[in-house]
């Protein structure tokens, strides 16, 4: 099993602080989130996590195409990829803070599709038109891979159609991970291309502490943030939710914020949703809780997980704890 984490880049020691610990304990993927509202720009604080790690893969997760030039981000992971030797990986979302933030809205599943496309096609250094010129990358060395975050119906499937891996924030559970990768696999297969092309790490939010109960009454601002990418707006039962939850959620999709609190927390626990979500989203609680929901998604299907630091109690102990305890049982 691979296991990667990422985090809202809010200053250089933290991302200094972080790449070393995802060499350090043998993390697969450091993750670095656009969140301009939020903390700094995510291609400084990748440069950042490059040059302090040797062996983890370096990846924006993610950006989006509504504030980031597609022709730019494909320059952007071409340079990182030379930074990083070869390690740097592009994730491609319809946006959320990223956007809501700076008062842009998303992209659509179609939008995304064609995103991922374009600069797949850059990356290779073919010529391609648009509209009276064309977008060229001579200098390009190697491509570094796609990766399409997807949690509706119709992102999971352009995933599975254009992207070289997808970042599935569809949830944990045996049902959420089966749902999620089948509907990757069934597009890709309808596209002419082997399931196995397309590397798919299912998202979670993390926070390990040795006070398991401020790891869980902290997670809940997380995990609000993440249920606004599952939610939608509509059609929840395509989404897995069961009916009882339906009503709550989208009461919280009304109110959570792209600019995570205290608030959001009391808000998860206020609509009863905190028992339904911390199990399909999210790892926490102490180590050993940690170390037995790790092995329960494990058990349920999933071979990668993509886990979000940025809200966590204490970060970089997140990390530390996770990496001492649970990783070398994984």
């Amino acid at each position: 099993m691979q296991i990667g984490f990422f985090f809202w880049p809010y200053k250089p020691q933290l991302v200094e602080q972080l790449a070393e610990r995802a060499d350090r304990y043998g993390f697969s993927m450091i993750g670095i989130a656009d969140t301009p509202g939020n903390a700094m720009d995510p291609w400084i604080a990748a440069a950042l996590a490059g040059r302090a790690t040797r062996k983890t893969k370096v990846a924006i997760c993610v950006t989006n195409l509504v504030t980031r030039q597609p022709s730019v981000s494909a320059a952007a992971v071409a340079s990182l990829n030379l930074v990083t030797d070869g390690r740097a990986i592009l994730g491609i979302g319809a946006g959320n803070s990223g956007t809501r933030n700076l008062g842009q809205g998303k992209s659509t599943a179609k939008e995304l599709g064609e995103g991922v496309r374009f600069i797949r096609r850059l990356l290779r250094k073919e010529r391609v038109p648009v509209g009276d010129g064309e977008a060229y990358l001579s200098w390009v060395e190697r491509p570094a891979p796609v990766f399409l975050a997807a949690s509706h119906p119709k992102a999971l499937e352009a995933a599975g159609r254009e992207a070289d891996g997808a970042f599935a924030n569809y949830g944990l559970a045996a049902e959420n991970i089966r749902d999620s990768e089948k509907r990757i696999h069934e597009a890709a297969i309808a596209a002419g291309r082997s399931p196995a092309e397309v590397e798919i790490w299912q998202i979670g939010a993390l926070d390990c502490n040795e006070d398991g109960e401020l790891a869980r009454n902290k997670v809940g601002a997380m995990l609000a943030f993440l249920a606004g990418y599952v939610i939608g707006d509509k059609n929840l039962e395509t989404r897995g939710v069961p009916e009882k939850y339906r009503e709550p959620l989208l009461e919280l999709r009304r109110r959570y914020s792209t600019r995570p609190g205290e608030a959001d927390i009391k808000l998860v626990r206020e609509l009863g949703l905190f028992d339904y979500l911390s199990r399909r989203l999210a790892i926490c609680g102490t180590p050993a809780d940690c170390l037995a929901q790790t092995l329960a998604a494990k058990q349920a299907g999933a071979k990668r997980l993509m886990l979000t630091v940025s809200l966590a109690a204490d970060p970089v102990k997140t990390v530390e704890l996770f990496g001492e305890h649970v990783m070398p049982r994984i």
